[in-house]
């Protein structure tokens, strides 16, 4: 019989039942019930002590091991057998944790307890995100510029940090009229996007840091560091005129070439002879329109080699025509509008264009294919994302420099394999196999645009916000 109520029991080595033992012995005394947690509603991270911030979605096991390090000391006297969460309202600003613990009492008994200890969420902002706030505060500053007279460079840049997620770590965006800048809270982070531009484009680059403040008592000093990049002006479907040394270092090229691609490379292709080769650092000249009036096709390759006659658009009620060869036979017809380079009336300010003999310039290069522009914007079914950044003005020929990024996208396919690509659902969905009309991107190489909402459970603890 119990010691203490007389009721009949098992025998144990208090000799009491479980209520009485509970009366005389609370195992769970000195734990806390009520413990209060920070959690910074900018960016979603809880404080784990003494200065570490750590990314928590609810009712996961990192969270559930942030507030069992709060009850550590406590949990010291105790043997825990069992921890875990008991559903709360996300907007509420509870947890409530379940725990089972025991402990020897009485002459050896062992008694097990289940009881629930409160976390209350305060909001506190971390160290990070008050730099954030403070606009002008930054550590290092990445500039990063291109000497030519269009954008489309930073808008294929812009695609490669929205994929790669190199955008995350910084303070700030700018957009200037050459270039962007980007401000970090520390060089590491800095470092990191100079990496990545020089293995993404052929760029050159150099760096440069001010001292802010110095403790003469530590000896620690407070630098702003400032990264310059500075991009090649060279692009796709440019003309570039090579050195005649150059030019037979790459294998007898003719001087005058074009760009088909950039990467850490520069890409260039002989219209003349479909030679092609990689390099870095050259010139350009103004693109003009033609019509295609006669094509001559000699070789199927992955560029076709072919002889034209064209005409300027603006010449069409004369004779005048102009023969050149070209690497874009494969998609050429007579009738067709193609852009291409004036080399016969233009002036070659140029050290190199200008002791070649004339006989070796092409009167005409053609580049590429012109469709209409309108009839593309309106099949066009999908869209990119933007980062977010600061402009000082927009241009209003920045929508047509933007609507050629576009039209370079659909054209090649290489470049899209670097980019991440949205199905737009705003725009019917319409064949792919209209062969006769420009280039399209087919359904298999978009993703869909997804929007997360936040669900009961609340998500990536972004319901904490609230």
């Amino acid at each position: 019989l119990c010691c203490q109520c007389g009721v009949p029991i098992p025998p144990n080595p208090a000799n009491m039942c479980v209520a009485c033992l509970r009366c005389q012995v609370d195992i769970t005394e000195g734990i806390p019930k009520q413990v209060t947690v920070h959690f910074c509603k900018q960016c979603e991270r809880y404080l784990q002590p003494p200065g570490t911030w750590i990314q928590c979605t609810l009712e996961s096991r990192e969270l559930l091991a942030l507030c069992l390090k709060k009850l550590k000391a406590s949990l010291s006297r105790v043997r825990l057998i069992d921890a875990g969460f008991i559903w709360t309202e996300p907007h509420s600003k509870r947890l409530k944790l379940k725990l089972t613990v025991q402990k020897e009492v009485i002459n050896g008994a062992v008694l097990q307890q289940v009881f629930v200890v409160e976390y209350m969420v305060q909001s506190q902002m971390c160290e990070d995100c008050h730099r954030v706030e403070a606009k002008d505060f930054w550590k290092a500053v990445v500039q990063v510029r291109q000497k030519t007279l269009h954008k489309k460079t930073f808008y294929y840049l812009e695609q490669l940090i929205l994929k790669h997620r190199l955008h995350q770590n910084t303070l700030r965006i700018k957009e200037i009229h050459d270039g962007l800048d980007f401000y970090y809270s520390s060089k590491q982070h800095a470092q990191k996007m100079v990496d990545f531009l020089q293995c993404t484009v052929p760029a050159r680059s150099k760096s440069s840091q001010r001292l802010i403040s110095h403790d003469i008592h530590s000896n620690v000093y407070n630098y702003k560091s400032t990264f310059s990049v500075e991009i090649v002006p060279i692009c796709k479907d440019n003309v570039v005129c090579l050195s005649p040394k150059l030019a037979q270092s790459l294998g007898n090229m003719s001087q005058i070439c074009v760009c088909i691609r950039v990467t850490s490379t520069i890409h260039l292709i002989d219209p003349s002879t479909l030679q092609s080769n990689s390099m870095s650092v050259l010139i350009a000249q103004q693109i003009k329109l033609h019509l295609i009036t006669k094509v001559f096709c000699f070789s199927f390759l992955k560029h076709t080699l072919a002889e034209a006659w064209v005409q300027k658009t603006s010449e069409l009620n004369t004779d005048h025509q102009y023969f050149c060869c070209t690497h874009l036979g494969h998609i050429l017809n007579p009738g067709d509008l193609v852009l291409g380079f004036d080399l016969a009336n233009c002036n070659l300010n140029d050290e190199f264009a200008n002791k070649m003999n004339p006989h070796h310039i092409p009167d005409v290069v053609l580049i590429k294919k012109s469709y209409d522009r309108t009839k593309r914007q309106r099949r066009r079914n999908w869209k990119l994302k933007e980062l977010e950044r600061d402009r000082e003005g927009t241009d209003t020929d920045d929508e047509r420099q933007y609507q050629d990024f576009l039209e370079d996208l659909e054209e090649d396919e290489a470049i899209r394999k670097n980019v991440n690509i949205y199905r737009n659902s705003d725009v019917p969905v319409e064949s792919d196999t209209d062969d006769d009309g420009p280039p399209r991107i087919s359904l298999a190489e978009m993703l869909e645009d997804l929007h997360i909402s936040q669900d009961a459970t609340g998500g990536e603890g972004a319901s904490m916000m609230t």
